[in-house]
C-alpha cells in the first residue's frame, strides 16, 4: 500500500511561483509514474505532468501543452518525494492539485487510468 500526501499549495499572484511536495510511504518503486493532475471548480480532472523510468535508465517527464515551460517535475527516490515546480502561474493554473502513483502500465502517463494511488490534493490558488 503506498500513502501519498501533498504540500505547498497556496495563494499566489499571477507570474508568482509555487512549489508542491509529495510525499510517498509504503512501499514506492523507484520506477513507479509519478504524476500530478489538477481538478478546477466545475471542471473535470485534467493532467499536467509525470515523471517516469525510461529505457535508457533515466528519468523522462512528461507535460500538459498548458504547463510545458513552466513548470518542472522532479523526484528525490531518497526522500520518496516528487516535485512540481511552478513558475509564471496564472490565474487559470488555480484548481486542486493532486499526485498519483502507479506502475508502468499500457495506459499513457496522461491518462488517470495508469495510476493506483492517489493524494488528498492541495489547493493552489492564483489571483489577477
Amino acid at each position: 500500500q503506498v500513502q501519498l500526501a501533498e504540500s505547498g499549495g497556496g495563494l499566489v499572484q499571477a507570474g508568482g511561483s509555487l512549489r508542491l511536495s509529495c510525499a510517498a510511504s509504503g512501499r514506492t518503486p523507484s520506477r513507479a509514474t509519478m504524476g500530478w493532475f489538477r481538478q478546477a471548480p466545475g471542471k473535470e480532472r485534467e493532467f499536467v505532468s509525470a515523471i517516469r523510468w525510461s529505457d535508457v535508465r533515466t528519468y523522462y517527464a512528461d507535460y500538459a501543452d498548458s504547463v510545458k515551460g513552466r513548470f518542472t517535475i522532479s523526484r528525490d527516490n531518497t526522500k520518496n518525494t516528487v516535485y512540481l515546480q511552478m513558475n509564471s502561474l496564472k490565474p487559470e493554473d488555480t484548481a486542486v492539485y493532486s499526485c498519483a502513483a502507479g506502475v508502468p502500465s499500457y495506459f499513457a502517463n496522461s491518462d488517470s487510468r495508469a495510476y493506483t494511488y492517489w493524494g488528498q490534493g492541495t489547493q493552489v490558488t492564483v489571483s489577477s
